[in-house]
């Protein structure tokens, strides 16, 4: 017996039905002696129809006032669980995060949690009751509504574990776990029982959608013991469970995963004086432009100047171009051109600290099949390449099969 945190997404509670089949689920836990609290998403499709309706109002709606309208979703789907929970026999009672007393900043439809006041919670699971509460909202010191971004739900789940030091979190969604790479592209990849915080966080910060990359920073600083589980099916299994690579006495997997992200974008400021400073001349009005910078590469030339490539999102792609050109005679640059046709695939692995070859096999194998790599990025368990767009899923492919991850742990 214990207290568990569960998360249920959008197409977890798309409809009556489902909210009724997450209702036996919580019953079914409850019914082994466990104490529960969920926490639900919108109902699928209703954040884009809520954005949808603000935009036919207002081109670009106020953020305070999105934020009033988008808390919405969530409010209908923990009544409707609420009901259904009772309907089940089981005492429930709904919060939404202004009645939890999430804290937040005040960054409307991007806000960070603060803190949690957990005390009424804690007394309504102590009385009995199953906790259905909003995900993806709070309200800031001024008592203003606010959103904290697309996944936010997630986010919301592990902070509430953490405050309420819950033995697990359950994120139930509409997949069954991790996997090596995404299955709709690779039909031989598999689902790892297991993966380290540090090997999430980087799937997630590569693409990986499973998980919302705060979520995974959250659970790894309060060390919330996390699973990922599907919400679709009768027996959900045991799912992946997120966790300190200390926990495994196991001999860890060389590669856990290959990650891939087609939303990429290079820009290539050419011919720029090679001096110090030139590359903040550069990123500089980018930062002010509020673009995220992902990888950097600066190429010397022999005459004295620099190529300076570096990659953005596909979406920044644009407004990056606009940004550099309207500075090019400043910084001196021959020219700013751009490719918003690449991608990102990276191999994972905290294997990858005690063997040594892993950039070698994965450049070779790249190589064989003629993909050419333009950029390179390194950390201590993961290793990026961008390269064209039109060989990405031949790149994860090659790659997962080249690391075995198509074969069963043994």
């Amino acid at each position: 017996m214990g207290l568990i945190v569960q998360k249920y997404g959008g197409t977890s509670v798309a409809n009556p039905e489902r909210i009724k089949s997450v209702a036996r689920r919580v019953a079914a836990y409850r019914a082994q002696g466990h104490q529960v609290v969920v926490v639900v998403s919108a109902m699928s499709g209703e954040t884009n129809r809520l954005i949808a309706l603000a935009r036919e109002i207002q081109a670009h709606p106020d953020p305070r006032e999105l934020d009033v309208i988008l808390s919405t979703g969530e409010q209908v789907t923990i009544g409707l669980l609420a009901m259904a929970l009772k309907e089940q026999g089981v005492p429930a009672i709904s919060y939404t995060g202004a009645q939890v007393q999430i804290l937040t900043d005040s960054a409307h439809t991007k806000a960070r949690i603060l803190s949690i006041d957990e005390q009424n919670i804690r007394a309504d699971l102590a009385s009995g009751h199953a906790i259905v509460v909003a995900g993806f909202q709070g309200q800031d010191e001024d008592g203003n509504i606010t959103t904290l971004g697309r996944g936010g739900s997630d986010t919301t789940a592990v902070a509430l574990a953490a405050a309420l030091r819950a033995d697990e979190c359950q994120i139930y969604t509409d997949v069954d776990g991790v996997y090596t790479t995404d299955p709709r592209m690779v039909p031989e990849a598999r689902r790892l029982p297991r993966i380290t915080f540090e090997e999430m966080l980087e799937m997630a910060s590569l693409g990986s959608k499973v998980l919302q990359i705060r979520s995974v920073e959250f659970a790894g600083k309060y060390k919330v013991r996390l699973r990922v589980l599907s919400s679709l099916l009768d027996d959900p299994g045991e799912g992946t469970l997120i966790t300190f690579e200390e926990d495994d006495n196991m001999e860890q997997a060389i590669i856990s995963g290959i990650a891939f992200n087609r939303d990429e974008a290079k820009i290539t400021v050419r011919g720029v004086p090679d001096k110090p400073g030139i590359a903040y001349q550069i990123l500089g009005p980018v930062s002010e432009a509020n673009i995220d910078v992902d990888m950097i590469i600066q190429n010397v030339g022999v005459d004295g100047s620099t190529d300076f490539s570096f990659t953005v999102h596909r979406n920044e792609y644009a407004k990056t171009m606009d940004t550099l050109k309207a500075q090019q005679a400043r910084i001196g640059a021959i020219d700013v051109i751009g490719d918003d046709r690449i991608a990102k695939v990276s191999v994972v692995g905290v294997g990858m600290r005690s063997h040594v070859g892993i950039a070698s096999q994965m450049f070779r194998t790249l190589a064989e099949e003629g993909i050419n790599i333009q950029m390179i990025s390194t950390s201590e368990i993961k290793i990026s390449v961008v390269i064209d767009e039109k060989y990405l899923e031949l790149a994860v492919r090659v790659l997962h099969k080249a690391f075995g991850l198509d074969q069963e742990a043994a």
